[in-house]
């Protein structure tokens, strides 16, 4: 098994990637990040006369993240090394492959193993988010691209009985097996799903909205951008209302959420349509009396709340 001691990780990646082109597996034997806990990455760390360049966990994980690999539970070598496996994702295991339209993302498609509020880095801003927007203030909620419900059933979590009962849900999606799971899911009288195009809200003539929350689902195809964007504003947003819009800028395959947008064309994660999006959405929204704030990592979240206020 190979050993890295005071390599410098382009070394090691140049390997990892040679040995990947060959192999579903690869490890290899480094210092123990428990040994120099809080150094930084790249700090020299000599034990028995041996110099090591310190990399913790974290360092690892993102490397094997970067090989679109998997790391498997280190194994204790010696005193003072560790096994690191990675671990090859099957990148053919992704909805984002799927030809299916409506049902691309239905109940027996490879989305629905995808439980957005299980993953930390999806969690942990979009909490941030609804707190920020005052979630349990809100009298009336829309959720476009809402799938199956898992926004609705953070704020149901997050929110006492009493709170929750006295706000309205609306979700909209235009899968239809996503709806009726939603529908079991919340068979609460303040809770309405419609199966409906979204560039068609109009002829729903639902009203406006205090909060409006949309994750993933503007920039998918088939959907009019700017001008949806802008409607959702313009037309049914309350004049107090808020925003929370969530951008992808990751990948989901093999079981694992990878960071980093693909666009089309692109061997590697490329974000200017991402940012350019972002950007659209953040400049008109303070060119309307919003103020907006950008979180996130593997879903950028823009939330938008109004800077004055009207009685």
């Amino acid at each position: 098994m190979t050993t890295f001691t005071s390599e410098p990780l382009s070394d090691i990646l140049a390997w990892a990637h040679e040995m990947l082109k060959e192999n579903t597996t690869l490890s290899f034997e480094v210092l123990n990040p428990d040994i120099g806990r809080g150094s930084y990455a790249g700090e020299s760390v000599t034990i028995d006369k041996t110099a090591y360049i310190y990399r913790s966990y974290k360092a690892w994980s993102d490397l094997g993240e970067i090989l679109f690999c998997r790391m498997l539970t280190p194994k204790i070598i010696s005193k003072h090394t560790v096994q690191i496996t990675y671990e090859k994702l099957d990148l053919s295991d992704s909805f984002h492959h799927s030809d299916a339209k409506e049902e691309k993302y239905g109940t027996q498609s490879r989305f629905a193993a995808i439980h957005k509020n299980e993953e930390p880095a999806f969690l942990s801003p979009y909490l941030r988010a609804l707190r920020s927007v005052k979630v349990g203030t809100k009298k009336r909620i829309l959720n476009l691209g809402i799938n199956t419900g898992d926004e609705f059933d953070l704020i149901r979590q997050i929110l006492s009985e009493e709170e929750y009962r006295t706000i309205e849900l609306v979700g909209i999606d235009h899968c239809a097996s996503a709806i009726e799971q939603a529908r079991d899911r919340f068979n609460e009288e303040n809770a309405t799903f419609y199966v409906h195009d979204i560039n068609d809200l109009a002829s729903l003539d639902l009203g406006r909205f205090d909060l409006i929350i949309t994750i993933g689902t503007l920039q998918s195809p088939g959907i009019e951008f700017k001008p949806l964007f802008m409607k959702l504003v313009q037309e049914h947003l309350t004049p107090n209302g808020a925003l929370i819009l969530g951008f992808p800028n990751c990948r989901w395959m093999g079981g694992e959420m990878i960071y980093g947008a693909k666009a089309p064309n692109y061997p590697y994660s490329e974000m200017t349509l991402l940012y350019k999006d972002v950007y659209y959405c953040k400049k008109y929204l303070q060119q309307k009396k919003f103020r907006v704030t950008l979180t996130g990592k593997g879903y950028v979240f823009l939330t938008g709340t109004r800077i004055h206020f009207f009685p």
